[in-house]
């Protein structure tokens, strides 16, 4: 099966081109997506700067003195015609998070929503495994494919404009792990001590698109450790496969 039988190719100024997979969050899409992001980086080309992967849709940034438009797009269109690669199992975090209480403050409200107890809810949070499907937003805010359709929460009428940062939380369809404090309409389930985004770490972020996250709970009392271990630039996220 080809990588996408016929992707939409757009010319994005003079510096850049967005092959379109679709138009939804279908994890299939995602997947070709990421397939031709690993295709154009086994295969690399003179005056590509930059790949920028989302749910459904492939940023190549160029350098138009050093690259010609045509020549690419013919490129790119030549590899989605082809099998894609056999691609290797993904990397799988295992996250830790404090839920509900100061940590997590929708989780009371969102358990009421869902009919369900808080124990009941982080259980069934934490039971899905998720994959990273892009990231955006802000520097490393990983947006999370994979939520239990049941847990799907539609976002707030009113953003709050702080969000402590680290918090993981739920928006539509979709959970998300955010890494700076910032404005958000999700509903905040709890926060980790893990650091996806710390300057002068080498790579930059933890994580990255393809990669799997599981969640799991841990008590407020050993926040402040791990906390501070993270801080110091010490990985609290576990590898659950490389």
């Amino acid at each position: 099966m080809p990588v996408a039988a016929s992707p939409r190719l757009l010319r994005c100024g003079d510096a850049a081109i967005s092959v379109e997979f679709g138009s939804t969050t279908d994890p299939a899409l995602n997947a070709q997506v990421l397939a031709l992001d690993a295709a154009l980086a086994a295969e690399p080309v003179a005056g590509v700067i930059e790949t920028v992967p989302t749910y459904r849709s492939l940023l190549v940034q160029l350098d138009p003195l050093r690259t010609d438009f045509a020549a690419l797009e013919a490129h790119i269109l030549s590899l989605c015609a082809r099998p894609p690669a056999q691609r290797p199992q993904p990397r799988r975090w295992l996250v830790p998070v404090v839920f509900g209480g100061d940590f997590g403050m929708d989780l009371a409200d969102l358990a009421v929503r869902h009919a369900m107890s808080v124990e009941a809810l982080v259980a069934r949070f934490c039971e899905a495994t998720y994959h990273v499907a892009m990231i955006g937003f802000m520097p490393g805010f990983a947006y999370l494919g994979g939520l239990d359709p049941q847990l799907a929460t539609p976002r707030r009428l009113q953003p709050r404009m702080r969000v402590p940062a680290q918090s993981i939380s739920i928006g539509g369809a979709q959970a998300a792990i955010m890494t700076v404090e910032g404005p958000s309409g999700w509903h905040m389930m709890g926060r980790t001590p893990m650091r996806a985004f710390l300057p002068g770490l080498d790579p930059v972020f933890l994580y990255e698109p393809g990669d799997e996250i599981r969640f799991e709970p841990i008590a407020e009392e050993a926040w402040n450790g791990l906390d501070a271990r993270a801080a110091a630039g010490e990985p609290v996220a576990r590898l659950e496969r490389l």
